[in-house]
């Protein structure tokens, strides 16, 4: 058992050097472990505990990637962005948010290789992206009580958490709204809302999904009247306020448009229905346009 983890050990140990080639940059000799290959090869290694990175093109040429500081005002001058984006502006990428470390070069790299080669076979890791939006609309309150089926503005934002890999149909939300009064309709709230949502249409240029609400937090205020049992045919007025922690499961619709590179104008059909919570009556309204765009 002793011999055979020695020679596992050993194995591992020595496993490193077999990756690593001998190469010439600049008059200097080096020993450095190739990290991708493809149209652009990713090189490096570290050497006095310092990593350096350096870039291989198709004709074999190295360069080194380097972020050297100012001498004068002592700021990284980051030359590596440099170097990136004029051996990959071909493909219109950009190395401005790249840094100078190994997985931040092997998703770029990885990146421009695929893009430039499509026998190259890369899936890019799942990274959570998130969206801001506002928006405002009508709504009856088709969950409240309103006898003259009043519509009455309402408004928010929402932040959006999503993927841009393979769960990419796939997002949570949360989000804000708040709800007027009107002459005929003494109620108005403002809610918090937690949910998902599920892009069955997932185009480049738009996308139609399902929202669930699971979690509800409501702030409301209203006017109430009522027969005084006192003075019978008189009416008292009283404002009341609260606030609902509920789990109702409302379902809507929506729609997000492109129309930037960055921004969506979005459409939605909220408070269709609930599985927990019911319907007062009312035809559910609940529409909704908005701006939404990319952090």
């Amino acid at each position: 058992m002793k011999k055979l983890l020695f020679i596992l050990c050993l194995s591992l140990s020595f496993s490193p050097l077999k990756a690593q080639e001998s190469y010439t940059v600049n008059g200097e000799t080096l020993q450095l472990q190739t990290e991708i290959e493809g149209n652009l090869d990713l090189l490096w290694n570290t050497f006095d505990g310092q990593y350096r990175y350096f870039i291989r093109t198709k004709d074999g040429s190295i360069q080194e990637l380097v972020n050297t500081k100012n001498p004068n005002t002592k700021k990284y001058q980051e030359e590596y962005k440099t170097t990136l984006n004029e051996l990959t502006q071909d493909f219109g990428l950009s190395a401005d948010k790249v840094n100078l470390t190994l997985t931040s070069l092997r998703d770029y790299i990885n990146m421009y290789d695929s893009t430039s080669d499509l026998s190259f076979n890369y899936e890019p890791k799942s990274k959570l992206q998130s969206r801001l939006g506002v928006f405002g609309g009508l709504t009856n309150q088709p969950f409240i009580n309103n006898p003259e089926n009043v519509t009455v503005p309402f408004f928010g934002a929402e932040f959006e958490v999503y993927s841009n890999t393979r769960l990419e149909r796939h997002s949570g939300y949360f989000n804000l709204r708040t709800a007027l009064e009107a002459d005929d309709f003494k109620y108005s709230s403002t809610q918090l809302g937690l949910g998902y949502r599920y892009r069955f249409i997932n185009k480049n240029n738009f996308s139609i999904y399902g929202n669930i609400t699971f979690v509800t937090y409501t702030f409301y205020y209203e006017t109430v009247s009522y027969d005084d049992p006192l003075n019978p045919g008189n009416n008292i007025t009283e404002k009341q306020s609260g606030s609902d922690l509920d789990v109702p499961f409302i379902f809507g619709l929506g729609s997000d448009i492109k129309v930037t590179n960055n921004g969506y104008i979005t459409l939605a059909y909220d408070n269709l229905f609930a599985i927990f919570t019911e319907n007062q009556g009312n035809f559910p309204i609940d529409f909704a346009v908005g701006f939404k765009f990319n952090l």
